[in-house]
C-alpha cells in the first residue's frame, strides 16, 4: 500500500524559505511520477513540481528559479525547497504519485495517491 506523508510547512515572511518533505512508503517500482500540488483557498489544486523514476524533473513557470525538487539517495523522501517565497505561494501543499513511465501530466485527477497536505503561509 502506498502512503505519502508530508511535513515542513509553516509560516514565513515574504522572501523567506521553507523546505517541504514527503516521505514515501510502499513499493513504487521503476515507473512513477511523483510531485507536489498546491491549493489556495477558493482555487483548484495546481501542479507545482514533479520528478520521474529516472530523476527527470519538471517545475512550473510560476515557481521556476525559486523552487527546487530533489530526492534522497534511496528515493524514499521527496523534497521541495522553496526560496524567495511570495504571499501568492500560500496554500496547502500536497504530495502525490502516479504510476507511469513519464511525468506526462500535471492534472490532479491523473494522480491516484495523495498525502494529507501541509500548510504554507507567506505573509507580506
Amino acid at each position: 500500500q502506498v502512503q505519502l506523508v508530508e511535513s515542513g510547512g509553516g509560516s514565513v515572511q515574504a522572501g523567506g524559505s521553507l523546505r517541504l518533505s514527503c516521505a514515501a512508503f510502499g513499493y513504487f517500482g521503476s515507473n512513477y511520477c511523483m510531485g507536489w500540488f498546491r491549493q489556495a483557498p477558493g482555487k483548484g489544486r495546481e501542479g507545482v513540481a514533479f520528478i520521474d523514476a529516472r530523476g527527470t524533473t519538471f517545475v512550473v513557470d510560476s515557481v521556476k528559479g525559486r523552487f527546487t525538487l530533489s530526492q534522497d539517495n534511496d528515493k524514499t523522501t521527496l523534497y521541495l525547497q522553496m526560496n524567495s517565497l511570495k504571499p501568492e505561494d500560500s496554500a496547502i501543499y500536497y504530495c502525490a504519485v502516479r504510476f507511469s513511465r513519464y511525468c506526462d501530466t500535471t492534472v490532479e485527477r491523473d494522480f491516484g495517491y495523495w498525502g494529507q497536505g501541509t500548510q504554507v503561509t507567506v505573509s507580506s
